[in-house]
């Protein structure tokens, strides 16, 4: 069960990473944002398309190798709480305009947060 926990947490960074590389100005565009520029669409890629392919590069390696399991989850998941808790700060200053995306997205990135550390 760990690890198909793990594999799921994966799966969702791979298809971050992997639209945000192909499409970014589509990635970002539920968000209200616009990139204009290749140097936008360039920090895109880098941001959430490089770092959301080696997130699941990590996670899948901590399916594999029980002895780095724990320090990988375990930092995926405070990764994750991070970017929450961002959000709740956020919406507390600023009320967002509508559920989808930023409170969705919240949602899912404590939801993933606690799964991960639920089979750490």
């Amino acid at each position: 069960m760990d690890q198909v926990v793990i594999a799921v947490v994966a799966v969702f960074f791979a298809g971050m990473g992997i639209y945000a590389l192909a499409a970014p100005a589509s990635l970002i565009a539920t968000f209200g944002i616009t990139l204009p520029t290749a140097d936008g669409r360039n920090e895109v890629r880098a941001v959430y398309g490089g770092f959301g392919l080696a997130v699941a590069a990590a996670l899948a390696l901590a399916c594999y190798d029980v002895g780095l399991r724990d320090g990988i989850v375990l930092t995926v998941a405070l990764a994750l709480a991070g970017m929450a808790a961002g959000r709740v700060v956020s919406m507390a200053v600023e009320r967002p305009s509508r559920f989808y995306p930023t409170v969705f997205y919240l949602l899912v990135e404590a939801a993933l947060a606690a799964a991960l550390l639920a089979v750490r």
